[in-house]
């Protein structure tokens, strides 16, 4: 990158390698606050969107795309950078993720977990604690009072239902909630909705038009399950999938589906595990419910026998479903042929000491996964898995839709100026030595990807390059369209 008085400098290292010495930039494309006529141009790259990919060259005025046009069409800018060789795309948009904050964040806090996902081309998060959730206006602004200021990435922030604080629904909503998460277990200290409760509940959030996110696994059947383990005395790590059973998330989904049909509330089935969730999630949008699927890269990836190994290092929920090659072709044919409509990381870290103090039982459930779905998707598009463009789609543009985050994960003129430039023709091996999360680990160790967020610019603002930040959190909050709609 360059002063219009110089030539386009690309970095002087690999920027594909981590602790590479790269040139620093020779402008500040769109410092926010600066000057509004202050213009950058990214040149030489192949811009990719949901829709398709050319070669294209893109504007950025004031922290917005302003034009993309082919090859040499724009003229020059106050700076620039040479993406040569380089892939254009959105910034991600990653809408499950737990950052821990307000509480216990030894497991994860918003200055380690944004930094992870901006390096990783994630310039935008919706999250949401289970240690502190929020529940009330008040708890709202508090968690806003805390995290201003400190994160990398821009955010958006989702509230919990909660059994006896339904009437706070609508302020909430008003106050610029993404969506709603709504568990049919008690989990994490949360407590599940009944039928009775969600059918409330539901019929409530659709007279407000605002989505949920449910975590579906049926309360009655995972707690007799766990009262029948436990009674038998078991320990072992096989108590995963016994516990948080199929039939246990097979059965919520449909309930969910169904009071989401009868009360035509927006929902969305939190990471759905297997193909069979995605047939009811499929059934009941084609017979009218507003109903999609998320998943995440666990369950494209990671075997149920996993755990017999890996133990509380594989404790998340529900658990890895893949038993043979049949369920991962089938996972990855649901995602190519949109029957999953987003993919997300469910990012939820416990430290590896945190998750060897205690039994099977009492340990946290959850993976990181910041560091590395974006790695994990970028090599499944590059190897053939799907296309560029539904990688973009189901990690970018399509979340972003759903939950109404104006501006966000694509390029067009107007959108917020929100860039991962990625080098395909990197080749790397995912370590613990590469997780930016406080969790210091992750359960991708070993393996090798295909290309490289080499760079992330956030409205504008060249945030990150070749694995080094550039300047101080600039992560504003993204507020809902229920805000918008009441102002």
């Amino acid at each position: 990158m360059s002063d219009r008085t110089g030539g386009p400098a690309r970095p002087g290292g690999d920027p594909a390698r981590p602790g590479g010495d790269p040139a620093r930039p020779g402008g500040d494309p769109a410092r926010p606050g600066g000057d509004p006529a202050r213009t950058t141009v990214i040149r030489g790259g192949t811009v990719v969107t949901a829709r398709g990919r050319a070669p294209l060259d893109l504007l950025i005025r004031a922290g917005q795309i302003t034009a993309l046009l082919p090859r040499g069409g724009l003229a020059d800018a106050s700076s620039e950078i040479d993406a040569t060789g380089l892939l254009v795309l959105p910034g991600f948009v990653d809408t499950h993720v737990h950052l821990m904050e307000p509480g216990d964040a030894s497991r994860e806090d918003y200055p380690a977990g944004t930094s992870a996902a901006l390096h990783q081309g994630v310039t935008t998060i919706i999250e949401h604690t289970h240690g502190w959730p929020v529940t009330s206006p008040g708890r709202l602004r508090e968690k806003l009072d805390l995290i201003g200021g400190r994160s990398w990435v821009d955010y958006g922030l989702a509230a919990h239902v909660w059994p006896d604080r339904l009437d706070d629904l609508a302020a909430l909503w008003q106050d610029g909630i993404s969506f709603f998460k709504i568990f049919t277990c008690d989990t994490h200290g949360i407590p599940g909705l009944g039928t009775d409760v969600l059918l409330e509940a539901l019929g409530l959030l659709s007279g407000l038009g605002a989505p949920s996110l449910i975590h579906c696994e049926d309360g009655p059947i995972t707690a007799a399950a766990e009262r029948r383990l436990r009674g038998m005395g078991r320990q072992d790590p096989w108590i995963l999938p016994e516990w948080r059973s199929r039939e246990a998330e097979l059965v919520a989904t449909t309930t969910a589906c169904l009071l989401a049909r009868l009360t035509g509330a927006r929902i969305t089935v939190a990471h759905a595990s297997c193909a069979e969730v995605l047939d009811i999630v499929t059934a009941a949008a084609a017979a009218g419910a507003a109903v999609v699927a998320e998943s995440c890269p666990q369950y494209l990836l990671l075997g149920e026998e996993e755990v017999a190994e890996h133990g509380a290092l594989r404790k998340f929920t529900p658990p890895a479903r893949l038993r043979s090659s049949l369920d991962r072709d089938r996972m990855w044919a649901a995602w190519h042929d949109r029957r999953i409509h987003h993919l997300a990381s469910d990012h939820a870290p416990s430290t590896r000491q945190q998750k060897a103090a205690g039994s099977i039982w009492d340990v946290h459930f959850g993976l990181p996964g910041l560091d590395t779905t974006a790695p994990l998707l970028i090599d499944a598009a590059l190897s053939g898995h799907i296309s560029l463009e539904r990688m973009v789609e189901a990690y970018a543009t399509a979340p972003a839709r759903r939950y109404g985050l104006a501006g966000k994960g694509d390029l067009r003129p107007g959108c917020d100026a929100d860039l991962a430039l990625v080098d395909p023709g990197a080749r790397w091996v995912l370590s613990d030595d590469h997780v930016r999360s406080r969790s210091g680990w992750t359960p991708y160790a070993g393996r090798e990807v295909r290309g490289r967020v080499v760079g992330t610019m956030l409205r504008g603002r060249l945030a990150a390059w070749a694995g080094q930040p550039a300047g101080e959190p600039a992560g504003r909050f993204v507020p809902g369209p229920g805000l918008r709609h009441c102002g």
